[in-house]
């Protein structure tokens, strides 16, 4: 973890949430605050500073959501290319310490925690914040159970 707190702060230049906000946001669902709070664990004061933080560095930037009274986060184009330079920097970070292990330990290891994840109780709300820091692109098929069948997924 501190492999990734370093890089993601050498990224974005921040540490605690905003990393994993940036990688949710740009799940490219429209969130809301709501949402995002959940997800990171904040409180509503906390989630509307973060986000003013994150709007401020021309990150993210607020539109109208689903209905007039709900506020959709998204990422700007600067805030989509810190989100790929975060998860290039995760997958850094984690790789460096998983080069000890041979091909065929990798493999084993990987069975193993898609084995793990899989036999988790996980609400829909909980993939999400489990996964806060995955990359959406390469695990496209979570091993984490939720109320949504695979194909809604």
């Amino acid at each position: 973890m501190d492999r990734i707190e370093q890089g993601a702060r050498e990224v974005v230049g921040r540490g605690g949430e905003t990393p994993a906000a940036l990688i949710v946001i740009g799940y490219g669902q429209g969130m809301t605050n709501d949402t995002l709070r959940r997800i990171l664990g904040l409180s509503h004061s906390g989630t509307v500073r973060l986000v003013d933080r994150l709007v401020s560095d021309q990150l993210v930037e607020r539109r109208p959501g689903k209905d007039g009274r709900e506020v959709a986060l998204h990422l700007t184009a600067r805030g989509a290319a810190s989100r790929n330079d975060l998860l290039a920097s995760r997958i850094s970070a984690v790789g460096s310490l998983l080069d000890v292990l041979s091909p065929a330990e990798t493999k084993r290891l990987g069975t193993l925690i898609r084995e793990l994840l899989a036999r988790q109780d996980t609400s829909e709300l909980d993939r999400f914040t489990i996964c806060r820091m995955c990359d959406d692109r390469c695990c496209t098929n979570c091993p984490l159970p939720t109320s949504k069948s695979k194909l809604d997924r």
